[in-house]
């Protein structure tokens, strides 16, 4: 599978997977699950030429670990960034001191004003390292990355999970826990 067709496949699976499983005409569980069979025929159905060895290749190889198969590999969900209603299951998770959120500059004000909060999404998602949240940022403009004081709110009774994949998730950042650098 070449390097094109994997980026689009693994962009296809994220608007089906976190966003719009209606699109295909899936339905995703309670824990965001869907059976593998049953998302190849549909996209089948629509058209999208896509094999098991082909998902199993998006899945292995995307840098970010956006999708996980079940253990018994029969199912494929979205790790995390879902904008419909699942509950993934994720245990609170005593955070790092400190989490690291990157935007791009033209957000700041709010940001401080605000907090951070998941928008369309259904959690806040932070990284555990400067470079990853530097990356997020840049995706939408000039990014600054925000330091989250997570200890302090854990302590303050704010709750985390993290993701399959590493990301940390909260359900907003009051601005008294960020800073910036």
């Amino acid at each position: 599978m070449d390097e094109k067709r994997t980026v689009k496949v693994s962009k296809m699976l994220a608007r089906v997977l976190r966003h719009d499983p209606g699109r295909v005409g899936v339905t995703l569980d309670a824990a965001g699950w869907v059976r593998v069979d049953v998302l190849l025929a549909a996209l089948a159905a629509k058209g999208g030429r896509l094999t098991r060895a082909e998902l199993d290749h998006v899945v292995a190889t995307n840098n970010k670990r956006r999708f996980a198969y079940s253990a018994d590999g029969l199912s494929i969900r979205a790790s995390q960034g879902h904008t419909v209603a699942v509950d993934l299951g994720l245990a609170a998770t005593e955070p790092p001191a400190v989490l690291f959120h990157g935007t791009a500059t033209r957000n700041l004000d709010a940001i401080f004003r605000e907090g951070l909060r998941p928008m369309a999404r259904q959690d806040v998602h932070l990284s555990a390292d400067t470079g990853t949240a530097e990356r997020v940022g840049a995706r939408h403009g000039r990014p600054v990355v925000l330091t989250v004081a997570a200890a302090a709110m854990a302590a303050a009774g704010h709750e985390f999970r993290v993701s399959d994949n590493g990301v940390w998730l909260t359900d907003a950042v009051p601005p008294e826990y960020l800073s910036q650098g």
